[in-house]
Parts: C-alpha cells; sequence; structure tokens
C-alpha cells in the first residue's frame, strides 16, 4: 500500500490509547444506560481499526525501508534504561490489524454478553477494550520491560471475563486455572527479564537497557561474551511464559476450560488475539534475542509442536462438547504455528505469520457461529442434542461449513495456504517432522466433517424445530469473516508482502539461511 502518512502523528501511541480511552470513558457513562455503553465501545472499536488501518496503509514494504517504522520514543525509567518506544516490523502490523479487525466484530457478537446486572454491560464493554488496549501495545513496543508489563497486564480482564461474564458452570474455576497458569509463566519470565538487564549492564552499556534493539546488539553471537549458557536459561525463561499464552503442549491444559466456560466472543478474544502474543513473543523476542539458544532448543520445541498438532487433532476427535472440539481444534493450530517459527525458514516463518492471521479469522467463524447456535437451545452444547439445522436455519448451516472446511485447511480458503507455506517450510529441513505433521490434516477432516454431519445434516432432531437462522446483526459479524476466508485464499499476495520483510529481517538477525532442496541436494 505505501500511502503518504503523516508521521509527525504518534500513531502507535493512538493505536492502543483510542482503546483505553474507550474504556475509561465506558465505566464512566451513568449506570443505567448499558446501550450507550455498548454504542460508545463499538465507536472506540472501530476508531482504533481505523488507525490500525492507517498504519497498515502506510507501511513502507519496500526493500530499502526501515525493519521498524512508526518509531516513537521517549524516556520512561531512565535509572533501569527502560523508555517508551514503539515500532512496528510486517509481523506487528499484520497482528495489529488483525486485533483491531476482530474487537468490533466481538462487539457485535457478544452484544447481550453483559448479563442484566445494573452495569454488567459497561464492566463488560471497558474490559474487552481493555485486553485489545493491551495486547496491541505488547505488539507494537520496543521495550522488553514495557513489553512485560502489558504481557501480564492483560491477564486481569481477561480473568475477570472468564470468571465474571461466563456462560458456563465452572466458570470460577476455569478462570483461576487459566490466572495461574500464565502468572506462573509470567513469574519465570520476570526472571529472565530481570537477567536480561543484569547481562546487558555487564557488556558495556550504561548501567544496563531493555531497548530490544540495543539487545539484539548485545547478545549478537559475533560480538557478545555472555556465556552461552545463560543465554540458554534466559531464551528458557522467555520460551516458557509464551508457551504457556501460545499454548504449547503439554502447557496447554488451560485452555480449553477456559474457552468452553467464557462466551463465546471472550473465547475468541482469548484464543484468536490474546493467545497470539505468545507465538509472536518467540519470533520477536526469543528468536531475536538469544539465536544461538534458540538453534540449541529447536528439536525439543519442535517435537513439542509436532505433538501439539497430532494431539489436539486427535483429542478433538472424541469431544462430544462442540465447544470443548473447537477448543482443541485451536491447540493443534498452535502447533503448527509454533512449527514454522522454530524451522527458522522464510516458508516457514511467513506461513506461521499468515496462520496467526488466518488462524483468527477461521476460529472466530466457527466458534461465533457454534456460540449463535447454542443460545439458540439454552446453552446446549452436547454434539448430540442437534441434527437437521441446516433445514430450519440453512444460512447458518452454510456460513458453519464455509468456517469447518477453513479450519481443516481445505484449499480455495485462507488456511490452506498457510498450512502448506508452514509444511513446505519444515519438510526441507526436519522432512519427518512435516510428515508427521500432515498427518493432521487427515486427523481435521474426520473430525470437522462428523461434526458437520452430527450437527447440520440428517433429520431435524426434537427440539431444534425452533431454532431460527442468523438475525441482521450476527450476519454483520460472520459476513466479514467469511469473506476474508475466501478472499486471503486465493489471493494472499497484499498480507505475504507486509509480513515477508519483517520474516526477512528475522532470518537475517538470528543467521539463518533457507537451507538447500532436498531434491536439489540429493542431485548433488
Amino acid at each position: 500500500m505505501n500511502l503518504d502518512v503523516d508521521l509527525n502523528l504518534p500513531w502507535l501511541s493512538l493505536l492502543w490509547l483510542v482503546p483505553l480511552a474507550g474504556a475509561g470513558l465506558v465505566i464512566l457513562l451513568p449506570a443505567g444506560r448499558a446501550g450507550l455503553a455498548k454504542w460508545t465501545g463499538l465507536l472506540a472499536s472501530l476508531a482504533t481499526l481505523a488507525v490500525a488501518i492507517v498504519v497498515t496503509a502506510g507501511f513502507d514494504t519496500t526493500p530499502v525501508a526501515a525493519p521498524y517504522q512508526f518509531v516513537e520514543s521517549h524516556s520512561w525509567i531512565p535509572a533501569f534504561g527502560a523508555s517508551y518506544t514503539l515500532g512496528v516490523d510486517g509481523i506487528a502490523v499484520i497482528l495489529a490489524l488483525l486485533t483491531a479487525g476482530l474487537v468490533p466484530l466481538l462487539m457485535l457478537a457478544g452484544w447481550n454478553d453483559g448479563g442484566e446486572r445494573t452495569r454488567g454491560p459497561h464492566a463488560y464493554t471497558a474490559l474487552t477494550l481493555a485486553i485489545e488496549a493491551m495486547v496491541l501495545i505488547s505488539l507494537v513496543s520496543l521495550d522488553v520491560l514495557l513489553f512485560y508489563v502489558f504481557f501480564e497486564a492483560m491477564l486481569i480482564p481477561m480473568y475477570f471475563m472468564i470468571g465474571g461474564f461466563g456462560n458456563g458452570a465452572k466458570r470460577s474455576q476455569a478462570a483461576l486455572k487459566f490466572l495461574l497458569y500464565n502468572l506462573f509463566g509470567g513469574l519465570i519470565m520476570l526472571a529472565a527479564v530481570i537477567g536480561v538487564y543484569v547481562v546487558s549492564s555487564g557488556e558495556g552499556t550504561s548501567g544496563g537497557t531493555f531497548d530490544f534493539r540495543e539487545l539484539v546488539s548485545i547478545f549478537s553471537p559475533a560480538t557478545t561474551t555472555v556465556d552461552p549458557g545463560v543465554l540458554k536459561l534466559l531464551f528458557a525463561g522467555f520460551m516458557f511464559a509464551f508457551a504457556v499464552k501460545a499454548p504449547l503442549w503439554p502447557l496447554h491444559r488451560w485452555l480449553p476450560d477456559a474457552a468452553v466456560e467464557s462466551t463465546p466472543a471472550t473465547a475468541v478474544l482469548m484464543m484468536a488475539v490474546m493467545d497470539k502474543v505468545g507465538t509472536f513473543g518467540m519470533l520477536r523476542y526469543c528468536l531475536q534475542l538469544f539465536p544461538d539458544a534458540s538453534t540449541y532448543f529447536r528439536p525439543v520445541i519442535i517435537v513439542l509442536a509436532v505433538v501439539g498438532v497430532v494431539y489436539g487433532a486427535m483429542v478433538a476427535i472424541g469431544q462430544r462438547d462442540m465447544m470443548r472440539l473447537i477448543a482443541y481444534t485451536s491447540i493443534s493450530h498452535f502447533g503448527f504455528i509454533i512449527l514454522g517459527i522454530f524451522v527458522m525458514t522464510s516458508q516457514g516463518q511467513s506461513g506461521s505469520t499468515l496462520y496467526m492471521l488466518n488462524h483468527g479469522l477461521s476460529t472466530a467463524a466457527l466458534f461465533l457461529i457454534a456460540g449463535f447456535l447454542i443460545s439458540r437451545r439454552d446453552g446446549a452444547r452436547a454434539i448430540a442434542d442437534y441434527g437437521g439445522v441446516q433445514k430450519v436455519a440453512p444460512v447458518m448451516a452454510g456460513t458453519f461449513m464455509v468456517a469447518s472446511m477453513a479450519t481443516l485447511s481445505l484449499p480455495g480458503l485462507a488456511p490452506f495456504i498457510s498450512e502448506f507455506l508452514v509444511l513446505v517450510g519444515t519438510f526441507n529441513r526436519y522432512w519427518v517432522a512435516a510428515a508427521v505433521g500432515s498427518t493432521a490434516l487427515v486427523l481435521s477432516s474426520i473430525y470437522m466433517l462428523w461434526l458437520y454431519q452430527r450437527v447440520m445434516t440428517g433429520p431435524v432432531s426434537a427440539d431444534n424445530e425452533r431454532i431460527r437462522d442468523l438475525v441482521p446483526r450476527e450476519l454483520l459479524v460472520v459476513a466479514p469473516l467469511i469473506a476474508l476466508l475466501l478472499f486471503l485464499g486465493f489471493y494472499p499476495k497484499p498480507v505475504l508482502d507486509i509480513i515477508n520483510p519483517g520474516v526477512q529481517h528475522t532470518l537475517t538477525t538470528i543467521g539463518e539461511t533457507d537451507p538447500v532442496p532436498l531434491t536439489a541436494e540429493g542431485a548433488h
């Protein structure tokens, strides 16, 4: 796009301050004005999307462009070498656009999720905007301490959204499990963040630094004098926190419970938006700060990622709860994303970043449509309770079909391209991992086709005659997601053009090049 944008304006500050200001304004509104609170939140989220579109349109993808753009830097805590420094590469731009694009749709999808309490809609709307703001500043931060503060802070509003507004009977336990897992991961990361500061202070800087770009230079394998064992420990601290957030098997146990006990809109906010900060952190911080340690741990992480791919798919097949089945598909998809990141090839990492976007779209569509269906049956989530829905709600069934086919990565829909790139990028370096991971293509076909067949086809089951089709508000939520899944399935080039420079910068920083294709290597 590369449109002319006034760089004198603090676009990245606006990107996260607009939803945060919206959250504050919603809380200050009178208690009896639930409708006004919802509309104010929706307008704030749309304003945030407008800022994200400006940043995306103004991002320079030419080869001579700076790796980080729209940079802002101000002193924050100079005594500790911490600064308010923001900037975006192509990877952050796409994830920020995904976040800003999904939140207005989630506002509409969860229009009635605030409950009937006097200030329930105010709190629900404000918490959603607060999470959006914290995710966005995490994506655009170029200061490690600033990133960490908001990486942890976003857990608090999400805890209250799960525990306070969830639909399930065990929502309080699920919220606590979510919080404890992620707080423990964050505690380990805090030790690593402090370690990074201490180590940097001994590498010639004046008192240490949290500036990400300076730290990349300090820890560069070509110049650093830091003991490799220390760098491996620091990598493990960051990686553990990101693996919990993502989540990576076997640290995934909190996700299915949290997703099922939440409202559908909250579950999508968690899985499609907030959890992406974990995989983004792997790309940004684990690889670029600790390239040698990343290479050292790469085989172990790839094994865990492949196990996650297959495990998530196999467990999904055995589910009888519709929402829990969809939650386990995300564990499989996150395995693919992490696999693509750590094979350290251009195809793998481009595919992973594109997968983050496409997973957000497909999971949002599938989870929200399932949520709309379940709300019509007074919360019944058992697959056995349904059947013949396509006869009474054909539009709902049709959109559910598209979302289901996207989830199993059918060619012609957006996730296929990203999954294909990940497998291609994996094959030339770890062909066994690619072969095992590709079995998920068959497994996903089993659980998604089985789900669609049981729920949507056949005779109309008892109590399903009263299911009504999607209403205009729900269509307004679902239509953009389906359109994007179709468009990006056939033409992902605009997104890849933005992603690829960021991926190339990452590979250059860590000193990795694409391996020689196996066929060519064999010919020699």
